[in-house]
């Protein structure tokens, strides 16, 4: 089973980085001392402190606890004729690529490349899937190193944030849907951990799927890098509106569902 992405660490040092917050200032707040912040960021499991900073941080303090007790993973999903994920490494990172399709006519889209696209390749080869298209979530290298190979490979078309431009993509805004067979790809601007963050909404499966880059992961979410406050509100009205049964594919960490986050991610229970 994939690991999460993100520990309560994690969480909370991009909640401090994200509000601007010190430690001397979330000690303050929080009522507890700065060598207990100290510990917390060490790794040091003290429920009553987590519970202590956790709305200062705007976090959700049972999701929060719950993380650092070992007590939640996302439910594994079941394997689904039209989803493939694939992981590849670059450099200390995990990184997470897809591949969807239309069971009927073979044509494919793949999200990313990873660090390494000859498993994806093998894979479409294999199932004699007719890759189409490639869609970039964003420009970050761990999720494009690989796309000269995947293009050359498959000849499909590809498509980049507007706002985050690769040599040889074409670029595109929210709005824009494309067809795949039966499918219907929707676009979705998620943007806050990198400047054009995009989501892209697969539907005419037997569940819809959300393909979110490193806007939002299992239990976590990306640095909000660029914007903090637009990486939260973008989640939260672009995908953890979506239907509940929509499986969440993420650039790193384990695929998750929206109805899961909604109950289980520090940085959204309870608010939507």
């Amino acid at each position: 089973m994939v690991p999460l992405e993100d520990n309560v660490r994690d969480i909370i040092g991009k909640a401090q980085r994200g509000l601007r917050i010190s430690d001397g200032e979330l000690a303050e707040k929080a009522r507890v001392s700065s060598q207990k912040i100290r510990q917390l960021r060490e790794g040091d499991f003290d429920e009553l402190a987590l519970l202590r900073i956790a709305p200062v941080l705007g976090l959700a303090a049972r999701a929060l606890c719950e993380l650092a007790k070992s007590e939640w993973h996302p439910k594994k999903i079941d394997q689904m004729d039209g989803l493939a994920q694939f992981n590849s490494h670059y450099h200390d990172m995990a990184v997470n690529a897809y591949l969807v399709w239309d069971p009927a006519s073979r044509a494919a889209a793949a999200f990313d490349t990873g660090a390494d696209c000859s498993e994806m390749v093998r894979f479409a080869n294999h199932h004699k899937l007719s890759v189409r298209l490639i869609l970039l979530t964003h420009a970050h290298a761990d999720h494009v190193a690989d796309l000269p190979r995947l293009r050359e490979e498959t000849g499909a078309d590809v498509f980049t944030p507007a706002r985050e431009p690769v040599p040889g993509a074409k670029a595109i805004e929210e709005g824009k849907r494309f067809k795949l067979g039966n499918l219907e790809i929707d676009t979705r601007l998620t943007w806050g951990h990198s400047s054009g963050g995009m989501t892209y909404v697969v539907t005419g499966l037997s569940r819809p799927i959300a393909i979110v880059g490193d806007s939002l992961f299992a239990g976590s979410m990306g640095g909000g890098n660029v914007s903090y406050d637009e990486a939260l509100k973008n989640n939260l009205e672009k995908i953890l509106t979506l239907p509940d049964e929509t499986i969440i594919c993420p650039g790193h960490g384990p695929m998750t569902t929206v109805g899961q986050e909604k109950e289980h991610n520090p940085f959204f229970a309870g608010k939507v």
